[in-house]
């Protein structure tokens, strides 16, 4: 009986012992297998991901490339709305001059009109006084000289007639000077009139010549526009591609650091079952119960590691690099909000007049001694990494095509559009490519 009860204990003892090994076999196989398919998963999201990131930095060349075309088209369409400008105000002086000058040839053809009347009055006053003369005959003029009461009556008689005859001789040169005058001034306005319609009409040719030049360079500029738009929208796509892979890949290594720690686990469970059916075969008991617990507590393990991993993307490795400079974030929030309002200028040079996005955050940062490049996209090595839930007012967040000053609670101050000048926003308000930290 006793020889019975020990080969009943002696078999339950080998089926718990295959049991453990059984169950230790599987452990180890499912970690064995699980390592390469999640090396594969991170393989493949890395490759994705440096695929996306090199798709992302082309686009954000691209991107530059037609800010700049954009900025060299923008500064010859203002050379010729200035010339345009200019030239219209030369056409307006233009048309007040030719007011002026029709003014003038109404008053010089009024002058000339006047002038032919008097000279005709003169003329025939002169020929009437002629007739006079030699319709009354000789004896008439000789009765008047012998009329004369002594000689000098009578050369003052004589004298007298030769003076009317100089007088309407000269009177008439007179106003014949005046006609000519007249009418060599009418010539002159009118050749100057000529001129000045002449010149009117070489103005409109160049106002159409150059409106024609504005309209073209208008329409390059809408094409440069619809490129710009396809461009972001792209580079927020590779952007976006990049982050869902990072996400993929945080979220892969979370799960395979939780199934190290199960298989370690597992072996210190083996290692701890071993060690209790060693000392229960030197006391004669079974590990049934202990087995059973052993295989609860490992499903159980397993069960605690759902949420490992979970991460927003942005996270950049969790970096957060020390402060190099001495320069204190607030200090450059604090000088670049002076400027909210300011105009948002495409290319624009100047913090008051008129600045874009990078321009704004080179300048601010230039007050402080800092450099940086003059594009967004050359501000996206600048630095050192940051993580978002790292970053701190000072830093400078990238998004594609775009760059921007954090100032902490998760607002930015940027020169964003043309509506709305320099002005605050949300961090996340688009797809975040980096954060740099330059303090």
């Amino acid at each position: 009986m006793e020889r019975k009860d020990n080969r009943r204990k002696h078999t339950k003892k080998r089926h718990a012992i295959k049991k453990i090994t059984a169950l230790a076999l599987i452990g180890v196989l499912g970690v064995v297998c699980a390592r390469p398919a999640f090396a594969s998963v991170i393989k493949n999201a890395e490759s994705k991901k440096a695929q996306a990131q090199e798709d992302l930095d082309e686009v954000n060349r691209q991107i530059d490339n037609i800010h700049a075309a954009q900025n060299s088209l923008q500064a010859e369409m203002n050379r010729y709305d200035d010339e345009l400008m200019r030239l219209l105000t030369d056409m307006e002086i233009l048309q007040g001059d030719i007011a002026n000058q029709e003014i003038k040839i109404e008053e010089a053809d009024a002058a000339l009109v006047v002038a032919n009347q008097e000279e005709a009055a003169q003329y025939e006053a002169m020929k009437q006084r002629i007739q006079y003369m030699y319709e009354n005959g000789n004896q008439s003029f000789l009765a008047a000289l012998l009329e004369a009461d002594s000689f000098t009556d009578f050369l003052n008689r004589a004298e007298y007639v030769n003076e009317v005859y100089d007088y309407d001789r000269t009177l008439l040169g007179q106003y014949q000077d005046t006609v000519a005058q007249v009418e060599e001034l009418t010539v002159q306005l009118d050749n100057e009139m000529e001129e000045m319609e002449e010149l009117k009409l070489s103005y409109e040719e160049q106002q159409g010549q150059l409106e024609s030049i504005i309209a073209k360079k208008s329409s390059e500029m809408d094409n440069f526009n619809a490129k710009l738009a396809s461009a972001q929208t792209l580079a927020s796509q590779y952007a976006k591609t990049v982050q869902e892979q990072n996400q993929i890949i945080a979220k892969e290594k979370a799960r395979q650091e939780a199934e190290r720690k199960k298989a370690e686990e597992a072996k210190r469970k083996k290692e701890k079952e071993k060690s209790d059916k060693t000392k229960s075969s030197e006391s004669g008991q079974t590990v049934t119960a202990s087995s059973e617990s052993a295989a609860g507590t490992t499903t159980g393990g397993a069960a605690g590691t759902g949420n490992a991993g979970n991460t927003s993307g942005l996270t950049d490795g969790g970096s957060n690099p020390a402060y190099t400079t001495g320069v204190s974030g607030s200090a450059v929030v604090s000088y670049a909000s002076q400027f909210l309002g300011a105009p948002y200028v495409l290319g624009g040079n100047s913090l008051t007049n008129g600045t874009d996005c990078s321009y704004f955050v080179m300048a601010v940062f230039a007050k402080f001694g800092i450099s940086l490049p003059r594009t967004s996209y050359g501000m996206q090595s600048c630095g050192k990494p940051v993580s978002y839930e790292n970053a701190q007012p000072g830093d400078i967040i990238c998004y594609p095509g775009h760059v921007a000053i954090y100032i902490g609670n998760g607002q930015i101050i940027h020169a964003s559009t043309p509506r709305t000048g320099v002005c605050y926003g949300t961090a996340t308000y688009r797809t975040i490519s980096t954060i740099r930290r330059v303090l």
